[in-house]
């Protein structure tokens, strides 16, 4: 059996954003499982140009974008709480997955979406992963059991050298990584 692939997009316009790095690291949860994964962080999603589902003409890193989460056997998607919402970065991608209506496996048709929210707040986070959530349902998507949301002023989850440094949000990585996993295979 071909190891399964994990597709995981998020983060902001700063390079090694505390979003991208969470995405980064279910990704490399699910690596350690068996999966092939692939990135798309705030750089790659900051090249995408606005969605407009009036023009059918898509650029290379649009294109490129679009066939990995179609190849996708499950996600894991990252954004910022920016004042209780999704980030318009993020947004704007999963918008560009419009491109999927129209395929055998329809939008995230079959696949588990692992969620992950970075914020300066609580209810930021809550708030903008239930958005995610409702989001990943409209997709037909199978949002994980656990998304995770992280305080980025409560909580410390990364040391000096980038490195998960919180021994609770580790376990919440390994957990949903294992969750996008079982629905994967």
């Amino acid at each position: 059996m071909s190891r399964p692939l994990i597709v995981g997009f998020g983060g902001t316009t700063r390079p090694g954003s505390s979003g991208e790095r969470m995405v980064a690291a279910v990704l490399a949860a699910t690596a350690e499982l068996g999966a092939e994964t692939r990135l798309f962080g705030g750089a790659a999603l900051a090249a995408l140009p606005h969605f407009a589902p009036e023009n059918p003409e898509r650029t290379p890193e649009q294109r490129e974008f679009v066939e990995a989460v179609r190849a996708a056997d499950g996600l894991v998607i990252g954004s910022p709480g920016y004042h209780g919402g999704v980030s318009g970065l993020v947004k704007n991608a999963i918008d560009l997955l419009e491109d999927l209506r129209s395929d055998t496996r329809v939008y995230f048709d079959g696949r588990a979406v692992g969620l992950v929210v970075t914020a300066a707040g609580w209810q930021a986070g809550g708030v903008t992963l239930s958005a995610l959530r409702g989001i990943v349902h409209a997709m037909r998507g199978w949002p994980t059991p656990l998304g995770i949301a992280v305080n980025t002023v409560a909580q410390k989850p990364f040391d000096a050298e980038g490195r998960l440094a919180d021994a609770d949000i580790a376990a919440q990585v390994k957990a949903q990584a294992e969750q996008v996993m079982r629905l994967a295979r």
